[in-house]
């Protein structure tokens, strides 16, 4: 048996769950240490983002710990190694088992607490940055919730690839967070539109990456350059909005819908390749890092959660799982 967090009645039980009987070839099973939580844990807690077919029903999409078990096919990982990794869920458990292609080796110099912060919002800031906007050198971009931690990765990421960012957050006080990690554009959201904002910064932006959607599109749509690309990542505004297909069709705009979770292990696996090749370089060298608000022990996710559904935090928030 190990322990898990299970959701029952709309509240979180931490219990005994019965352990995986068996480990695939391709897998490895992990001693949990840490996990964080994310915006997708809120939206499957509520009922609104169920799990992939075959997915785990436990929370959680990213841990950190050590290596218990490894697969018969699997050569790059042994028992004892200290890892990070991005899961489909069942990250707020002891024990954790994931293919071996979405699992890292945590980066040099790192703490297992820090490789914690970094699996989904590294992985889901170059996904859509590089691989669905196909970022090129000197493109410039709007971040809405850039104080998340994904904004937090993203502005790092973006910064050190020779991308420009343009920040919108909710207080002064997580702007000054985003400027300091590289956002050369800022944005209070309680101070009306944006448009005049980001006009005024670079004339325009050729990606905008947003969480946001609904009314967020049509002023997205504004300020976005010919050719320019809106990556659509979540709802928090809203699942309708108004585009306008007219500048959509003259300026050769693209919305694209993207999610990480849904996506398949080959694809996963191609993600965390270009994070180890392009990405642990720069983390192991110190030019970025995850930005981490505080941790919580695990038994205490209750308070955890309301504490990001209130938009309180900048960067992530992490659960102590073991020792």
């Amino acid at each position: 048996m190990m322990k898990a967090i299970t959701v029952s009645g709309g509240k979180l039980n931490w219990g005994d769950h019965e352990t995986p009987k068996e480990l695939p070839a391709d897998h490895v099973e992990i001693e949990v240490v840490w996990t964080a939580i994310n915006r997708a844990d809120l939206m499957q807690r509520a009922g609104l983002y169920p799990p992939p077919p075959g997915a785990s029903e436990i929370m959680g999409l990213e841990v950190s710990g050590r290596i218990a078990a490894v697969g018969e096919e699997v050569a790059e990982f042994a028992v004892g190694d200290e890892v990070c990794a991005l899961l489909t869920g069942g990250g707020y458990a002891t024990r954790v088992t994931v293919p071996a292609v979405q699992v890292l080796p945590i980066p040099r110099g790192f703490s297992l607490r820090q490789a914690a912060a970094i699996p989904e919002v590294f992985a889901t800031a170059w996904l859509n940055l590089y691989m669905e906007a196909g970022l090129k050198p000197g493109e410039r971009v709007l971040l809405h919730a850039a104080a998340s931690g994904l904004g937090t990765a993203v502005i790092q990421l973006a910064t050190a690839f020779g991308n420009p960012v343009f920040a919108t957050a909710g207080s002064a006080e997580k702007l000054e967070v985003c400027k300091q990690l590289g956002a050369s554009g800022l944005w209070d959201r309680n101070d009306g539109s944006f448009v005049d904002a980001v006009k005024t910064w670079g004339g325009g932006v050729d990606m905008v990456l947003d969480p946001v959607g609904g009314k967020y599109i049509a002023d997205d749509q504004k300020v976005l350059n010919v050719d320019g690309r809106i990556v659509l990542i979540g709802l928090m505004g809203g699942r309708m909005a108004e585009v306008d297909l007219g500048l959509m069709l003259v300026k050769r705009h693209q919305l694209i819908g993207s999610t990480l979770r849904s996506r398949t292990v080959e694809d996963k696996g191609r993600v965390m390749h270009e994070l180890h090749k392009r990405v642990w370089p720069l983390l192991s060298a110190g030019q970025i890092e995850p930005v981490i608000d505080c941790d919580w022990p695990v038994t205490e996710a209750e308070e955890a959660m309301a504490y990001v559904a209130e938009n309180r935090n900048t960067g992530k928030v992490l659960l102590k799982v073991s020792d």
